[in-house]
């Protein structure tokens, strides 16, 4: 399905007080005052030209040894912080359940890189010996994550209840930082699938679905890569769907890679179950590749690149909407002067179809401040309540939230739209807005 639209989102009751006033009041957003020095000392640091005074190759060398030590020490207070505000549920300050929703909300951190961090947190927790020498930057974040496969409270305790010495000077702990520190550091991954191999024999679960990981990771230009593992039944069977494709669209002039033609492959797979329409239905629509782009760049026969914004976020030129519009329901969103899509007056409690839409093609995703929740985990959301507050079934009072986010709105938060910046904004129950980003100043 392909939206356009005629005009830019805005309007609703914007909270009268200036971002500045705003921002003063965010204490999370003001770095300490003993971070605030180092901050300025590493800006410092950061700005000086290495090049300076001819430097030798020892001395160039010698300041990427240095600067890769500073770099283990932040990476572990970062996890050491990150795991005391996880104690702490620091988090719900600003809606959210969790440090990894947090990081990747709030410091655009990726995922897999916010979970990394977590884990880190809690193995340092548990090891106090490599959290010294990780403070101590003795020892890498990417070692940290090695150690992190073993250093959970389940296998801990049963390498325990097996007699183990976890933390005495000959204990796990102790072996496992000399091999990190020692002169074969390389044999740390070794070392921890043999001990995860001691400690669990049996190995893990035999449900097939525990192997199975697919992670999806959108590319900052368009596009996205893929990986993750299958069980040995998963693996044949997909091997067996796509090869089938990649040989039936096999010509003889075909130069491409195998690897191409698998990649191929596997979007006409997807492209089939599409088309058939027997796909899971998503908030009461069969699932469809959707994209929002104003008629004017739609009709635009010269390239406009961002032009549309595709169901999962990403900004595609107009040229792709165009080839997505060949074979597509094509649905018109009008907004009104105030950049709001008319509204259907208050005959309805339940938000419609093409009010759904709206809301959709407007927000794209869940309005709280940092949730990227798409839109089809997401309710619609009356921002006037119907019954307390009269509201109307409106797009102009209808905002997209989250299953948790939209308990939150419940519960005190509040979101409100700033016709100025054309965005929602969302605030705690004593009236401060959430921002995200790095530090103000």
């Amino acid at each position: 399905m392909l939206r356009a639209s005629t005009g830019t989102p805005l309007l609703d009751d914007v909270n009268s007080s200036t971002e500045a006033g705003t921002a003063a009041r965010q204490s999370s957003m003001v770095p300490p005052a003993d971070l605030a020095a180092l901050l300025a000392a590493a800006i410092d640091l950061a700005t000086t030209d290495p090049t300076e005074d001819a430097p030798t190759a020892p001395a160039l060398l010698a300041r990427v040894r240095g600067l890769a030590r500073l770099r283990n020490i932040v990476e572990a207070t970062l996890a050491a912080t990150v795991r005391t505000a996880e104690c702490t549920q620091a988090p719900e300050h600003d809606g959210h359940k969790t440090m990894k929703a947090w990081l990747t909300g709030h410091l655009q951190l990726s995922p897999a890189t916010a979970a990394r961090t977590v884990r880190a947190g809690r193995t340092l927790e548990h090891l106090p010996r490599w959290a010294a020498a990780a403070r101590a930057g003795h020892v890498t974040p990417d070692q940290t994550a090695v150690l992190a496969k073993v250093a959970t409270s389940a296998r801990l305790a049963a390498a325990v209840a097996l007699g183990v010495d976890l933390h005495g000077d000959d204990g796990i702990e102790a072996t496992l930082l000399a091999c990190a520190t020692g002169p074969h550091p390389d044999t740390l991954p070794a070392v921890v699938a043999r001990l995860l191999a001691w400690i669990d024999p049996d190995g893990p679960a035999p449900d097939p679905t525990s192997q199975r990981e697919l992670h999806l990771t959108p590319s900052p230009d368009g596009g996205g890569t893929i990986h993750g593992r299958l069980d040995p039944v998963g693996y044949e069977k997909l091997s067996t769907a796509l090869t089938a494709h990649q040989q039936a669209a096999r010509v003889a002039d075909d130069d491409r890679t195998h690897a191409q033609q698998m990649g191929d492959a596997m979007v006409q797979l997807a492209d089939n179950a599409l088309a058939h329409g027997d796909t899971p239905r998503l908030r009461t629509h069969h699932a469809q590749i959707a994209a929002t782009i104003s008629a004017e760049d739609l009709l635009d026969p010269s390239v406009v690149p961002a032009a549309a914004r595709l169901g999962s976020g990403q900004q595609v030129s107009n040229e792709v909407a165009q080839m997505l519009a060949c074979d597509s329901i094509i649905t018109r969103v009008l907004f009104g002067p105030t950049g709001m899509p008319l509204n259907v007056g208050r005959a309805q409690r339940l938000v419609p179809a093409h009010i759904r839409r709206a809301a959709e093609a407007r927000d794209g995703g869940c309005t709280f401040t940092g949730c990227a929740a798409p839109t089809w985990w997401c309710d619609s959301h009356h921002v006037l309540e119907w019954t307390a507050d009269h509201g109307e079934t409106s797009a102009e009072n209808t905002a997209l939230l989250c299953e948790r986010h939209h308990t939150k709105i419940h519960h005190g938060y509040r979101i409100t739209w700033d016709p100025d910046e054309h965005r929602w904004r969302t605030h705690r129950p004593d009236g401060t807005e959430i921002l995200i980003g790095p530090f103000l100043s």
